[in-house]
């Protein structure tokens, strides 16, 4: 009966090892589950949204890695990162945060914002005046921001916020002339985002740091219930914004 037991008992022990490692392998070089904690990228992330991000997309780095161990010397396999992608990487002034906002930017490249307009090689990115955003916050007050489609010049178009007009504290800066090997990134929620406009806290990306590209919505709730709370789902869940892609 023991020897029975013990036999059980290592055949589970296999078990969870292989579901372990081949989890590991999924998240290395396949798809890596993310939350939003902060509101950087409203209008097109919310904060509660859980997404896949995916690994192969730039090629992998040391950041690929679980603990991001150095066993990945620079990036491999590598493939440039395109103008409007919503993209995963680790804050360059720690190298363990994860960070995630729009690729604006690429190497070569002169970034501006003037009077609140993007500025790229010295030509102003067009963008149209759409309806205010509407959001309700967790007492029921009803805030209305300003909200426009920004084209950027390869033609991918999102949309941004603009809390303060023209006239937030990132709205009038320097010239960013985007270094070899570098990105320049920025938040849909221009007014709110700490990103590429902000050093050294966050500045230029160096291609090594790019984890992957965010794709698909799976989850998003209010932050009303937890994820765990299922008879709560109903009135927390937002349905509408289940399995949608990231644009």
């Amino acid at each position: 009966m023991k020897s029975k037991n013990k036999g059980g008992f290592l055949e589970t022990l296999k078990t969870v090892v292989y579901a372990v490692l081949i989890a590991m392998v999924v998240r290395t070089i396949g798809y890596e589950p993310f939350n939003i904690p902060s509101g950087s990228m409203i209008p097109t992330l919310l904060v509660g949204d859980y997404l896949f991000v995916s690994k192969f997309s730039y090629g992998f780095s040391k950041h690929s890695l679980i603990f991001s161990l150095p066993l990945i010397p620079g990036r491999i396999w590598y493939t440039e990162p395109k103008r409007g992608d919503v993209a995963v990487f680790k804050l360059p002034s720690d190298n363990s945060t994860d960070y995630i906002k729009r690729i604006i930017g690429l190497p070569g490249e002169k970034i501006q914002m003037r009077n609140g307009r993007l500025f790229i090689n010295g030509k102003i990115v067009q963008r149209e005046r759409l309806k205010d955003f509407v959001q309700t916050s967790p007492n029921g007050n009803i805030k209305m921001t300003a909200r426009y489609k920004e084209i950027l010049p390869n033609g991918k178009s999102h949309d941004i916020l603009e809390e303060w007009g023209d006239k937030g504290p990132l709205d009038n800066t320097g010239v960013y002339q985007v270094p070899s090997g570098h990105y320049f990134a920025m938040g849909d929620n221009r007014d709110n985002s700490q990103d590429s406009r902000v050093r050294p806290e966050v500045g230029f990306i160096p291609k090594e740091n790019l984890v992957g590209r965010a794709e698909i919505l799976f989850f998003s709730t209010n932050g009303k219930a937890r994820i765990w709370e299922i008879w709560n789902w109903p009135v927390t869940v937002r349905f509408i914004r289940l399995f949608k892609d990231i644009i």
